[in-house]
């Protein structure tokens, strides 16, 4: 019974280590800014099969399949992103440059779009992978799916925090596991979000019926 667990604990150890060094070294193959996001999306995409219990799927040949499919449309939505990213700082600039009056105001409903966006964000590439839809399509579940479940954000949110948390007194962990357990979160937290969405829609479907 030891040895099996100690079998299973090290295979998965052994996989998340190897598709984290698979994300890093196809990010650097496209010179960061061209393959950081065709990596990802191919990360999630095996670790979806892997929350669905598909564990036997080819890591290296789905990676790279997955990876040359969607270098396009992953490197679109990464433009969207880095833009996102490029007006949060000028918003943050603006928060801490302007102080008193109508900027201590505006800087609450500031920090909640950008909390909002930056949740949705989270959902954006677990939605692509999972759903069949339309580039528009994404964004707009993405964003549905992330009103529909607070618990699932904080809870994603909080697990992320302790992850990296502990990865700083761990060394070696932030190289092999930091892109694959966070991937790993956020997918398996969105997966079960997916999930509840799919049953209520499932249900009302039968009672129409």
């Amino acid at each position: 019974m030891r040895n099996s667990f100690l079998f299973t604990a090290s295979e998965w150890i052994t996989r998340f280590a190897y598709v984290n060094i698979l994300w890093i070294v196809f990010s650097l193959l496209g010179l960061i800014v061209f393959g950081f996001f065709p990596a990802t999306v191919a990360m999630f995409t095996l670790v979806r099969q892997w929350i669905m219990g598909n564990t036997d799927q080819p890591v290296f040949s789905t990676f790279w399949s997955t990876y040359k499919k969607e270098f396009v449309k992953s490197n679109l939505f990464g433009l969207i992103i880095v833009l996102t990213g490029f007006v949060f700082y000028i918003n943050y600039q603006y928060i801490i440059l302007f102080q008193g009056g109508f900027h201590d105001i505006i800087k609450i409903p500031l920090l909640v779009f950008m909390i909002a966006i930056s949740l949705v964000i989270l959902y954006v590439f677990p939605t692509f992978v999972h759903f069949n839809v339309k580039f528009l399509d994404i964004w707009k579940n993405s964003f549905f799916i992330m009103i529909l479940n607070p618990l699932h954000n904080i809870s994603m949110l909080a697990a992320i925090v302790v992850i990296l948390y502990v990865m700083q007194f761990v060394p070696g962990t932030i190289v092999f596991f930091s892109g694959s357990l966070i991937t790993f979160i956020i997918m398996g937290t969105c997966f079960h979000a997916f999930q509840r969405i799919e049953a209520k829609q499932q249900k009302l479907t039968e009672k129409t019926n």
